[in-house]
Parts: C-alpha cells; structure tokens; sequence
C-alpha cells in the first residue's frame, strides 16, 4: 500500500528544549494512526508541523509524494482538530459546518445539500438552528467534526479530540468517528495519552515519548512496548470488568474484520 504522508528525519528545539528528535513516520490513505504519548511528549507540536502551522528544525513532510515545505496551511488539504472545539461564536451549528464551504465559495444549492446530510450524519439536524452557547460539549465537538469532514480534507489531525468530555459522552465520541471516518475515507492522525482510547480508534499505533516516534507493524507489537505498561492496565480494566459483570469495562479486542488487513506498515 503506498503512503499518502510520509514524515522523514523531522527535528524541532524551542531553545535548549528539543521537543522532537529526528521522527519518521508513514500513513497511507484511509487509515487511522492513533499516536499513544503523555503530556509533553511532542505530539501537538508533530501535529501542528505537519499542517504547517509550526516549522521544523529539518526534516520534510510529504503528501502524496510532494513536500509541503512551502505549501501555506490553507493550500495542504489537510485540515487540524483542537481538543476545544472552536466553534464561531456567532454562527449557527449549521453556519459553523458550513463555513469551509462557504469559503471555497460553493453555490448555495450545494453548501445545503452537504450540510444538512452531514447534520444529519452527526445527530445535529434538531440543533442546526442553535448557536455554541447553547450546545453541550458533545454537540460542539460533532459540529467541529462535521466542519472539518465537509471539505473532504485529504488528511485529518486530531489532537487529544475527546479529552475534555465526559466518560460517556467520550465513548460515544469515540464509536461516532471510527463510523463517519470510515464511511468517508480519509486518513486521520489521532493524538491520545489514553491507550484504551488509541486501540478503539486506530488501526496503526505509534508511541511517542521525550520528541522519539516508535511506529509497529500491528497491535500485539505496540502492546509490548515497555514504556507503555499495556500489560498493567489491560490486567486492571479486565480485573475490574471480572469483579463487576461488565466486561464492556475490558480493553476491546481490536475488530478483526477491520485490522486484519492492515497488519503491515508500507
């Protein structure tokens, strides 16, 4: 499988601080790489290189075999997702998922066609007249969501996405962009420092720790990772799904009829 990003030698310090040291990473299209890192560990700076709103020391980024060393954020087809939502204030639900259209200045017909539908995808057509304020904070985040899926981005960055919400909303969060990412077929890269949360979103792993990216052929490798300590917690979240007949509470087995054919890195 070709890669649609690759990521070579990438290195940035902020003074004496080097955040990233040399990282190389490769994702092909349509899939989902969740990158497992604790705070300070480099991810928001990584994401933030590659949708060209930070710089690098050295190193490149490619999409689709072209560097984007001097391609403007705007120009990458690439579109970058805060753990806040930021949403326009003084738009509507259905004005904020619009607003990438409205930009690239598609015809009115249009801009309501494929926005009611992503509404609609989203669970969002009975709040499409109502405005942030009056959201929850998963409703937000769908409509941040919807605004970055309408413009059919070529790569998704999602940086800790569902970290603010709460544990249910979070897993319904969860369940909803492994769904809408798949029936739309873009390529995400998906920063969490929660290892039950990488699992259920990815379908490639990495780890980053102190600015070093390590990418594995497949699940059963990213799990020994020492540093990770997957051992400890999947023994804890099954112990505890054990003492209280909910196995929903145990680390999910990956879908097989998703991973399998992705077990090799390209």
């Amino acid at each position: 499988m070709s890669s649609l990003l690759q990521v070579e030698a990438l290195s940035r310090r902020f003074g004496n601080e080097a955040v990233l040291h040399s990282v190389q990473l490769t994702l092909a299209a349509e899939q989902t790489m969740s990158i497992l890192g604790r705070s300070g560990s480099g991810k928001t700076t990584l994401l933030k290189i590659i949708a060209g709103l930070e710089s690098s020391d050295t190193g490149s980024v490619l999409l689709n075999g072209n560097n984007l060393a001097n391609v403007p954020p705007e120009q990458r087809g690439i579109v970058y997702l805060y753990q806040e939502p930021l949403l326009f204030p003084h738009l509507s639900t259905f004005e904020n998922v619009a607003f990438g259209l409205r930009v690239r200045h598609t015809n009115n017909a249009e801009v309501q066609a494929r926005t009611r539908e992503m509404l609609g995808e989203l669970g969002l057509n009975e709040h499409a007249r109502k405005m942030p304020h009056e959201l929850s904070g998963g409703q937000r985040q769908r409509a941040a969501f919807g605004r970055a899926l309408i413009v059919q981005p070529r790569l998704l960055l999602l940086d800790e996405p569902f970290g603010a919400l709460d544990g249910e909303t979070r897993t319904a969060m969860q369940a909803l962009y492994r769904r809408v990412v798949r029936e739309h077929r873009i390529a995400t890269l998906f920063v969490t420092h929660d290892l039950k949360e990488a699992i259920l979103v990815g379908d490639r792993y990495a780890y980053l720790s102190k600015g070093q990216l390590t990418q594995y052929p497949n699940l059963a490798a990213f799990l020994t990772e020492p540093d990770i300590r997957a051992a400890d917690e999947i023994h804890f979240w099954t112990s505890l799904a054990a003492q209280t007949s909910h196995p929903s509470l145990a680390i999910p087995r990956p879908d097989p009829l998703v991973k399998t054919p992705q077990e090799q890195v390209p």
